[in-house]
């Protein structure tokens, strides 16, 4: 199963109902949850640096990787970005045999550029393990969620367990379904709220990273990945 994430982050400094409470617009509450998430890679960031973060979330495998170019390629940015700059796009994958099969392409074909012996691996339990896959992020997050009435359109404020909140707009949609006017969604509303669409607002990942492990996120960045 997947599908397709815009997501446009902001600068949340403040109390989450008391930044609720100052938007032009009143959103419902649709949940409020923590969650502990653990990204993996190889030791050589092989997966990351192709702007592919595999994640296991309440103890289910979640892949975001972009939504266009081919796995060989290096240099991208954070998700391909809108016309504005605000917004940033995902596939994101939960299916874990697609996710399996998506996660041995990018591996073997980094093994085929160092001229390496490709791997051959079954999805079993161990497939993580035997693929040199190790947790390189591990954060807990406390999320408030609302929707907005006739937008079609959700805000996340998260907190994290190392200090840190952002706040972010998002809309889901289908593989193949109307990307423009999902952008046009995430830009009326970044309107609305106020938002610099120039601004780029620091995710969970970056700061962990620079708190962490600062020679990641130096690598991601020459990359042009974060």
């Amino acid at each position: 199963m997947s599908s397709q994430t815009f997501a446009g982050p902001f600068c949340c400094g403040g109390p989450p109902l008391t930044l609720i409470n100052c938007f032009p617009f009143l959103p419902v509450c649709v949940g409020h949850h923590q969650f502990h998430d653990q990204y993996f890679d190889t030791p050589t960031f092989d997966l990351t640096l192709r702007n592919m973060w595999l994640r296991k979330r309440k103890g289910c495998w979640e892949l975001k990787c972009p939504t266009t170019q081919s796995v060989n390629s290096t240099q991208n940015s954070s998700g391909q970005q809108s016309k504005a700059g605000l917004c940033t796009q995902y596939n994101e994958l939960t299916n874990l045999h697609e996710i399996h099969q998506r996660v041995i392409e990018v591996i073997n074909a980094v093994c085929e550029e160092r001229g390496t012996k490709p791997i051959q691996l079954d999805l079993e339990e161990s497939w993580v393990q035997n693929a040199n896959l190790v947790c390189f992020a591990e954060f807990t997050t406390i999320r408030q969620s609302f929707a907005l009435k006739g937008e079609g359109v959700n805000v996340d404020l998260d907190q994290a367990d190392f200090g840190y909140q952002v706040g972010e707009v998002e809309v889901v949609i289908p593989k193949g379904g109307d990307v423009q006017a999902a952008l046009e969604k995430i830009e009326n509303i970044a309107k609305k709220l106020g938002l610099n669409p120039h601004e780029r607002v620091l995710g969970k990942m970056d700061v962990y990273l620079k708190k962490n492990n600062p020679e990641h996120l130096a690598t991601l960045k020459r990359m042009h990945v974060l």
